[in-house]
């Protein structure tokens, strides 16, 4: 009988998510945010999903063996809890929580986790219950997932875990080794995070803008060195300005924030509009550049002797979706090959908590391929979803939707391209997608303002082919999920301006015949059309939501918005 492994996450009260594995193969994974329709999915458990990958699976609940949740006890006899209390001297109930009853947050987590499994129907006192470390998950959702098979080094950064916030270690044979961690308040995705308020983002979500926007600016402007402590080895964050919690937090509107008036007083203002002006565009930039330097450095003082022997880097935590970081991770001369988890967040923990358990068990896992891991609907189903639509929309079975689509987007107009399976993780792949061509000037723009409204200096990626990816970007790299930005060549930057950054950077996907053959063969169309075997790519959303996962959806967002053209399977809908 095969070892069927369920993962789910939801920890820390975002990014829930549900995988499952059959022995080692990773055969559905999904968000909770996907069903419930909210972002991140705050406080809730992933109960669809988890229900999704069941039925997928075509298993029952008493064919599960092992149930696998990414946050763990932590003893206190190892010096997590002990350097919690003591940078959070100034929170005496924070303090005296992490010395005498640290696993609280674990007990709620199981409880939780239990009240799910009953929902699902799986028996508690039948199944295998496994609690990983969250950095362990992490680790192993990027090592194992990786393909490697020596030995490579492994780095997780994120806000944190149950203490930990950074993970030095490497994995060998199939086991994951510890070398070091850093433990809150001590983190580099914390800082980044709490600037990402201070900016006027949302924590856990706009990181990403912040690093869209620290190319408008100059670093060397104003020097946030102030932040971070650094000696070359460690790092101690500056409690009175960031990373901050109880009276020292600043209150906005009776709602606090991870940084303290006194970085108010220093900065200025908290940033509220949507400009990227001045001086918010030189902070982000500053803020970035340490985060890289940073990173690097202990990347080289931790992992450098194991990286000159290997050459290889599995990386995972939300840091890990810093692309401009993974750019420079790429480019140091000791690493032959970087391996991001497409799903590097916490939603990702789902996969790092199943994989570890597996692998625990002896199993071993696959290499991740791709990341069409969630649900898919027939033609049918999606002309179903027309038929009893409010909109009433008009609609008609197409031939051949790859070629149709490129035509559509060469007569400069963006595509809903809704295909086969969800992807995992926050990127769009080709599956749930809005398409544009790269070529047209202001269809960016057009796009941002009219389709997603979301910050017009918000750049937009690129799916490039196979083909011709190596030319574009100027390295044989692998890049199969946008994990990474890389310098276009510039005899390619004036064919196809709509998805250069102003720094000349691209984050590119590049696209396999065998892993989506669709939405290759409609990028080899727009070839035929333009010459560029290249297409605009950004997710089937607007702001603030999560990406479609059904028809249904797909057809709210489509009336929501000015987008004039949908396909889904083999279903055009348009506009009157």
């Amino acid at each position: 009988m095969p070892l069927i492994t369920l993962g789910l996450s939801g920890a820390l009260t975002h990014d829930p998510s549900a995988a499952l594995f059959i022995d080692g193969e990773l055969v559905a994974a999904a968000e909770e945010e996907r069903f419930c329709r909210e972002k991140h999915a705050k406080n809730r458990m992933p109960f669809e999903a988890a229900k999704f990958c069941i039925s997928f699976a075509g298993i029952e609940p008493d064919d599960i063996d092992i149930v696998a949740f990414p946050y763990a006890r932590i003893s206190l006899l190892g010096p997590a809890r002990w350097h919690y209390a003591r940078r959070y001297w100034y929170a005496p109930d924070r303090a005296l929580t992490a010395v005498f009853n640290g696993n609280r947050r674990y007990r709620r987590n199981v409880k939780r986790v239990r009240d799910v499994l009953r929902r699902l129907d799986i028996d508690w006192n039948r199944v295998k219950f496994m609690a990983i470390e969250h950095h362990l998950a992490h680790a192993s959702s990027a090592y194992h997932l990786s393909g490697f098979k020596e030995k490579a080094a492994i780095l997780g950064i994120d806000g944190k875990g149950e203490y930990a916030t950074t993970f030095f270690g490497y994995g060998e044979n199939g086991k994951i080794y510890k070398l070091k961690e850093f433990y809150d308040p001590d983190s580099l995705g914390g800082v980044y995070g709490a600037i990402t308020e201070y900016l006027g983002f949302e924590m856990l979500d706009g990181e990403y803008k912040v690093m869209g926007m620290a190319p408008y600016g100059d670093p060397t402007k104003y020097d946030l060195s102030p932040l971070i402590e650094f000696n070359g080895k460690d790092i101690r964050v500056n409690t009175r300005l960031i990373n901050t919690i109880g009276l020292r937090r600043y209150k906005e509107k009776g709602l606090g924030f991870y940084f303290s008036p006194k970085l108010v007083d220093w900065l200025g203002p908290r940033r509220t509009d949507d400009d990227a002006d001045e001086p918010y565009v030189h902070y982000a930039a500053s803020m970035q550049e340490i985060f890289e330097k940073i990173s690097l450095k202990l990347l080289d003082y931790y992992l450098g002797d194991i990286l000159r022997e290997t050459g290889k880097l599995c990386f995972a935590g939300g840091s890990a979706l810093n692309v401009k970081l993974n750019q420079r991770i790429i480019a140091l001369p000791y690493v032959k090959e970087l391996f991001v988890q497409p799903a590097a967040s916490d939603a990702g923990t789902a996969i790092g908590a199943a994989s570890y358990a597996a692998s625990r068990a002896g199993v071993e896992i696959e290499k991740l391929r791709h990341v069409y891991l969630g649900p898919a609907y027939t033609t049918d189903q999606c002309v179903s979803a027309c038929k009893r639509h409010p909109e009433n929309p008009r609609w008609q079975i197409i031939d051949n939707a790859p070629k149709r689509g490129a035509k559509i987007i060469a007569d400069g107009n963006p595509l809903a391209w809704f295909q086969g399976r969800m992807e995992f993780g926050p990127r769009a792949l080709g599956c749930r997608s809005i398409l544009g061509c790269p070529s047209i000037k202001g269809m960016a723009d057009r796009i941002n303002e009219q389709i997603k409204y979301r910050e017009r200096w918000r750049p937009f990626c690129p799916s490039i082919l196979d083909k011709v990816a190596e030319d574009i970007l100027q390295t044989s790299h692998p890049a199969p999920y946008m994990t990474f930005t890389f310098h276009v060549a510039p005899h390619w930057r004036p064919r196809i301006p709509e998805v250069v950054h102003i720094d000349g950077t691209s984050r590119a996907q590049v696209v396999e015949r065998e892993t989506n053959p669709r939405y290759y063969a409609l990028i080899e169309e727009l070839e035929k059309l333009t010459g560029n075997a290249v297409v605009l790519n950004t997710s089937l959303n607007r702001r603030g939501e999560p990406i479609v996962c059904s028809p249904d959806d797909a057809l709210n967002m489509f009336f929501g918005c000015d987008l004039q053209y949908l396909i889904m399977e083999d279903v055009l809908v348009t506009k009157k």
